[in-house]
């Protein structure tokens, strides 16, 4: 059973699992999705998810002893992720099982491996591709039309979801072939 606190400010997302927990001040944008055994806790300063980000399975997001954690529009935090006191910018990719801890700083477009510890008050500029222990920026590139592509494809598997339909449908599919052209 989950819990959405009396601080939570649910902005028509296109879903929000029953399992999440949802503590203190916390904004969710418009069609973002919480998924599953995700986790927020803003007791002080807040956390405000962006329109249409999708916040993955067992995703953690805590405020920082000094900041708030701001998450942009159209990004896929995956699973596992722990995000603490951090901004990420629009259109990004944070990878499974990353960290990205106090004052951290990751630019528009830029996708962080998964696994990658970001080290406090690190800034990373836009259009980074950033892995590593501790975090670096490896490449430069811009992946923001992948990303918006994700996250489009997150959106539309929540409103399934949030509707009862764990599967896409044919339309759906043919819609995602042409996005990514495959």
């Amino acid at each position: 059973m989950g819990h959405i606190g009396a601080s939570v400010t649910l902005d028509n997302p296109a879903l929000v699992h029953d399992s999440a927990q949802l503590y203190g001040k916390v904004y969710i944008g418009p069609g973002a999705s919480i998924w599953p055994n995700v986790v927020t806790r803003a007791e002080f300063h807040e956390i405000r998810i962006g329109a249409r980000t999708n916040i993955q399975d067992f995703v953690m997001i805590h405020v920082g002893a000094r900041t708030p954690t701001i998450v942009g529009e159209d990004c896929s935090i995956t699973h596992h992720v722990t995000l603490h006191g951090c901004e990420i910018g629009d259109r990004c990719l944070i990878g499974i099982n990353a960290t990205i801890m106090d004052g951290a700083k990751i630019g528009a477009n830029s996708i962080v491996a998964g696994h990658t510890i970001i080290r406090e008050n690190a800034e990373l500029p836009e259009n980074s591709i950033i892995a590593g222990v501790p975090g670096k920026r490896v490449a430069e590139r811009d992946c923001g039309a992948a990303n918006i592509g994700n996250a489009r494809f997150y959106e539309m598997n929540a409103r399934n979801y949030a509707e009862g339909r764990d599967r896409l449908n044919d339309e759906q599919l043919a819609e995602l072939k042409q996005m990514f052209g495959m």
